[in-house]
């Protein structure tokens, strides 16, 4: 009943006019900024923080966290319409969303992400709700051999699966793991992988520089030279019959709405992880357990409810750890802990009991931004889809100039842009000799949370590698991910076997 109490109180804060006109206000901003490829949550929390003075802290949070939810819905909508992701978080919806859209089912994708992220973020912020105490205890219980672990397992989904070819998927694991050394050293600060003496590479290489010049350059390119004749994007439409065939396909995935929101949740509540990590397991995941997997990535639509709901639901998580624990879960709610801290509140077990108004408020506030979330984005649906009737023409020169701004506008250096081009032609040539792009991305966004995460716990540990099966958690993620990578040789013996024993069929 003292739960119950808390949340009325908080949605009486969240309720009030001007909070309510705040929240609409931020998840439609957001739903722009999440779009917009090369912005995503982080940039626009950090622009919006500024301004925050002018309200009360208890507005100035549920503002930031309804344009971080907005972001999150509208991440889903360069990746469906134009393939190219808003953020990292939307990466995974790319993989099915995109092809979705090609096929003329622009409208039906963006529904089921509309959807798919309103059930995660709705079941998340119960969760949160409920378990925050005891599930902030949990994350504590992840070390740093915990997060290796974990994301080892991601990666280990990927070869396991068996959609793409094995040896394939792997040289592009690691490359892209190669690629995200690129910079300085975590321990050493030492230079390293600087190809050519070239200053930008300091810095490292961005995820976005990488997404944005493969999926936007390179589809291009792809596009233009196996068009046959001028190329024409499918004509799309929206009715309200659409909507709800939409959400009544979506009804029959709970199965991978409910998976999705709760390892979503889980993998959010890490410090450090986030939304994307997230978003990539359960692709991963969804597909290792669907019953027809070779469709995922040729516009299954269970490749795009599952990201999104893991991703809004690990939106939510990432807030628990900042809350309870004053441990950021994500480079967004990073910012976030930062405008608390200039606000005069101290994130923390004593925030619950000095700052209940506070706490309730924003927890209350989550309901009302998600709600208001699907809202507008399902309002919005019928204006992206009209954008797909644009001629072909049009619509490439404008993904040219969104990938030129998107690479340009976070660093503000022309050496970006450069790299841009030149993963442009690579993931062109590449998808010619049809690499898969998934494993590649998905390396260079991992790939710096293993590194760390596995030298962290060699530098604690004084180089005991036997650390990371020592630990019951670390342990078994490690012995999962076995099982997946040898899963591809298990399948092999098993079809030579069967090839032997019927004469004339050649293994596979």
């Amino acid at each position: 009943m003292e739960l119950l109490s808390h949340l009325a109180d908080g949605f009486a804060t969240s309720l009030s006019p001007l909070n309510l006109f705040i929240v609409i206000l931020g998840v439609t901003a957001g739903l722009f900024i999440g779009a917009m490829p090369g912005l995503g949550s982080v940039n626009g929390v950090a622009i919006v923080l500024p301004m925050t003075f002018i309200v009360p802290p208890s507005s100035a949070i549920i503002l930031l966290c309804a344009i971080y939810y907005g972001a999150m819905y509208g991440g889903a909508i360069s990746s469906i319409l134009l393939g190219i992701p808003g953020a990292s978080t939307a990466v995974a919806t790319t993989f099915d969303g995109r092809p979705m859209a090609q096929q003329g089912k622009a409208g039906l994708a963006l529904i089921v992400a509309a959807v798919a992220s309103f059930v995660g973020g709705t079941i998340s912020v119960v969760l949160f709700t409920l378990f925050a105490a005891p599930l902030a205890d949990v994350a504590l219980a992840f070390g740093p051999a915990e997060e290796f672990a974990l994301v080892l397992l991601a990666f280990t989904t990927f070869v396991g699966l068996g959609g793409d070819d094995v040896l394939k998927t792997i040289i592009m694991i690691c490359l892209g793991l190669a690629l995200s050394t690129v910079g300085l050293d975590l321990i050493s600060g030492q230079p390293r992988l600087i190809f050519f003496d070239q200053p930008g590479f300091y810095s490292g290489i961005s995820f976005l520089v990488l997404a944005i010049g493969i999926y936007g350059i390179g589809e291009i390119l792809y596009t233009i030279e196996t068009s046959k004749s001028a190329p024409s994007v499918t004509p799309a439409r929206i009715t309200f019959r659409d909507l709800w065939f939409g959400i009544k396909e979506v009804n029959k995935l709970w199965k991978t709405l409910s998976f999705g929101s709760l390892m979503g949740f889980f993998v959010g509540m890490l410090p450090a992880a986030g939304a994307t990590p997230a978003a990539l397991m359960s692709y991963g995941l969804s597909k290792l357990m669907s019953k027809q997997p070779e469709t995922f990535g040729k516009g299954n639509i269970e490749g795009v409810a599952s990201p999104e709901t893991a991703n809004n639901a690990a939106s939510t998580g990432s807030l628990l750890p900042m809350l309870t624990l004053g441990i950021p879960g994500s480079p967004t709610t990073a910012l976030l802990l930062g405008g608390m801290v200039m606000w005069g509140l101290v994130p923390g077990p004593m925030l619950f009991i000095e700052q209940p108004d506070f706490v309730w408020g924003l927890i209350s506030s989550l309901y009302t931004a998600n709600f208001a979330a699907v809202l507008v984005n399902l309002a919005l649906i019928p204006l992206f889809v009209w954008a797909l009737r644009m001629p072909f023409t049009v619509l490439c020169s404008l993904v040219l100039v969104l990938c030129i701004v998107g690479g340009f506008a976070p660093s503000q250096k022309m050496h970006d842009v450069w790299l841009i081009v030149g993963f442009g032609v690579v993931g062109y040539l590449m998808r010619k000799a049809d690499y898969p792009m998934a494993p590649l991305v998905l390396a260079l966004v991992l790939g710096p949370l293993m590194e760390k995460s596995f030298r962290q716990t060699l530098i604690s540990e004084q180089g005991n590698v036997l650390a990371f099966i020592e630990r019951p958690l670390s342990a078994t993620f490690i012995a999962i991910s076995a099982v997946f990578f040898l899963l591809p040789l298990l399948k092999y013996v098993k079809k030579s076997k069967r090839a032997q024993d019927v004469p004339g069929e050649p293994a596979k």
